[in-house]
């Protein structure tokens, strides 16, 4: 009775593994809404009951144990790595990465604002790819998020092209110039609250900090989605839009990037 007992209790156990592991994943795969209640809700609380920690605290093991103290490109590596093969992550991901390293190297900008810092995955892409003595400013409302970012972008080594933020877009925006001597931007990196990407670019051009050229890319457009955003930016004769169709992060479900172009 008791060998039976084992193997119920076994067969059990590796049947829910098998479905938290393998199955439940696959079939989310290809709907956001699913996608993002199991990868970002159930899975992640689960896991820091289990090991008593954070996803970005995981994040941020993941890196130091993986990628190489002062390159980059290896820490983008371990985090991809991270999300794709243990833990799903609200990064801008490895597909949607590329063309954001694409924007990047097109404009070549000498001021940058990222607006969601969250555990500076996107940031070090885009610092990877600065010229030098160029600026990013990068913004982040959670205070935990901000601390993990700070180590990710410090094991890139690269915090001395990064000025990390903490505090809220709405608050900050209108400081920029005051506060860090930024006249415009040649570049801001949407990435943060959803309902917040419509006033904060409304903030952006009362505050005079786009300038004719200036390069808005929104991240999640699609899923999540910003409807109002998308409508404004591509109806307004004040900005030239495009849009690069791809997935959101670490799964098959459309998304893209908004690529606008400040007109004046």
């Amino acid at each position: 009775m008791w060998l039976t007992l084992l193997y119920s209790c076994t067969g059990g156990a590796a049947l829910l593994y098998a479905l938290y592991r393998w199955v439940i994943p696959a079939t989310v795969q290809y709907h956001g809404g699913l996608a993002l209640m199991w990868h970002d809700v159930i899975v992640e609380r689960l896991l820091d009951t289990v090991t008593q920690s954070t996803r970005p605290q995981r994040l941020l093991g993941a890196v130091q144990k993986n990628a190489t103290r002062g390159d980059p490109r290896s820490v983008v590596k371990a985090i991809d790595h991270f999300c794709r093969n243990q833990e799903w992550a609200m990064n801008v991901g490895d597909e949607k990465g590329c063309i954001l390293d694409s924007v990047v190297s097109e404009v070549n900008p000498a001021t940058v604002l990222e607006l969601g810092t969250y555990c500076g995955y996107s940031t070090v892409r885009i610092a990877s790819l600065l010229p030098p003595h160029a600026k990013l400013i990068t913004l982040e409302f959670n205070p935990d998020f901000a601390a993990i970012a700070r180590q990710v972008i410090a094991w890139a080594g690269l915090e001395h092209k990064v000025q990390l933020v903490e505090g809220a877009s709405g608050d900050w925006i209108p400081k920029m110039k005051e506060q860090f001597g930024v006249e415009t931007f040649d570049l801001v990196f949407l990435d943060h609250w959803k309902d917040r990407y419509l006033p904060d670019t409304h903030l952006m051009e009362e505050c005079g900090l786009l300038r004719k050229g200036s390069v808005l890319l929104a991240d999640n457009v699609i899923c999540p989605g910003t409807p109002d955003y998308l409508e404004f930016v591509r109806s307004s004769p004040r900005y030239k839009s495009q849009y690069f169709k791809s997935h959101l992060e670490y799964t098959k479900v459309e998304d893209g990037l908004e690529k606008s172009v400040f007109l004046g």
